[in-house]
């Protein structure tokens, strides 16, 4: 028998899902099977499928699921003579292999099975201490990013060497019982604020924040020439196309695929030859920002995908700009009813690049 005591991650959470997300290597017809045969219990009563979990639910599974070691089985069903509340605040909920996003005991944070590593994820250097947090609270992080570091795991990303698995490594250290799971994503060539959540509810707030347009991002980029408008908007739709050099995205086309996407913006500063502008997104497409002022005839500084190459050679060599010129420079939302503004000043290598621009008129505010 497997026993599970539900925390905040998995409150509010259908039983059927619970027990996808606690154990992600059973397959779907394992969980189906136990719920019908009636072998799972919430708090002693029969489970169904659809009932929704409550914080301090204690489930039990009378069943010995494959990726569940004999020790963690062994070390539930010991627990079951124990209050129940000192099992939920103790263990809360546990996963036997941890997968992304969900709680696991404090005790078995990071005891993963060397032998079921790669050598790259053996070998690869955690970059947790490097974290540059803006901020941390109960709820959540908000980390500055470098440019060229990966929000998320992937291709061409060597194991272990993404911001997410920066922040598990960083909560594997904090004692948390949550892997922190960022809410968005920035390019990896893109630096500044991603928001991360400590918790499962906090995680589903902020998804469903950004999903309704509540929480408020802008950006700092370098755009090639001078913009006509001190302030406009963008608003161009845009389809995605995959290749084998990487997916773009396409502006003004029309059909099934086509996404509604809207940028404002409004110039910070004018120089010779580029504008500094400050922009608000009012939707969140992939490579928004960069497909759309390049649509316009103003492709962004460094851009290796919508920019001008030539220019961008010529930036490298003149100005020493060796990424994109593109920056999340503040975020804006309500967190439990206060007004929550966060600000985060270009990096240095941006910086030094704005500095050797020569102005042609007044700074914008």
């Amino acid at each position: 028998m497997i026993t599970r005591v539900i925390d905040r991650n998995f409150a509010n959470m259908r039983l059927d899902r619970f027990l996808r997300k606690a154990f992600p290597d059973e397959s779907l017809s394992v969980f189906f099977a136990v719920i019908r045969k009636k072998k799972v219990r919430v708090n002693g009563v029969v489970g169904k499928a659809n009932q929704m979990l409550q914080e301090g639910d204690t489930v039990c599974i009378y069943e010995n699921f494959k990726s569940v070691s004999e020790d963690e089985r062994t070390l539930a069903s010991s627990l079951q003579t124990r209050d129940e509340r000192e099992a939920s605040s103790e263990f809360g909920v546990r996963n036997s292999d941890y997968k992304e996003g969900f709680a696991k005991a404090k005790s078995t944070w990071g005891k993963t099975d060397e032998r079921r590593k790669t050598r790259d994820e053996r070998n690869a250097s955690w970059g947790a201490k490097e974290l540059d947090l803006i901020i941390q609270t109960e709820d959540y992080v908000i980390v500055n990013k470098p440019s060229g570091l990966a929000s998320q795991p992937g291709s061409g990303t060597r194991p272990g060497e993404s911001l997410v698995e920066y922040l598990w490594e960083w909560g594997r250290r904090e004692g948390l019982d949550f892997k922190p799971t960022i809410a968005h994503r920035l390019d990896q060539e893109t630096s500044g604020m991603i928001i991360a959540a400590l918790h499962g509810d906090t995680l589903r707030d902020f998804t469903r924040m950004i999903r309704e347009h509540e929480v408020d991002k802008f950006y700092y980029a370098l755009v090639k020439g001078n913009l006509k408008k001190d302030k406009g908007t963008i608003n161009e739709t845009l389809t995605r196309t995959d290749a084998a050099k990487g997916s773009k995205m396409k502006v003004g086309e029309t059909g099934k695929d086509a996404q509604q996407a809207i940028t404002h913006y409004r110039v910070k500063q004018h120089y010779e030859g580029y504008d500094l502008v400050k922009i608000k997104l009012e939707t969140g497409r992939m490579h928004q920002i960069r497909a759309h002022f390049a649509s316009i005839g103003h492709p962004l500084l460094g851009d290796t995908r919508y920019g001008d190459f030539a220019l961008n050679r010529e930036v490298k060599k003149t100005l020493g700009l060796n990424r994109l010129f593109l920056h999340s420079c503040r975020l804006e939302f309500t967190w439990h009813g206060d007004k929550i503004v966060l600000d985060c000043p270009l990096p240095k290598e941006l910086q030094s690049v704005v500095d050797q621009l020569k102005p042609i008129r007044h700074e914008h505010r």
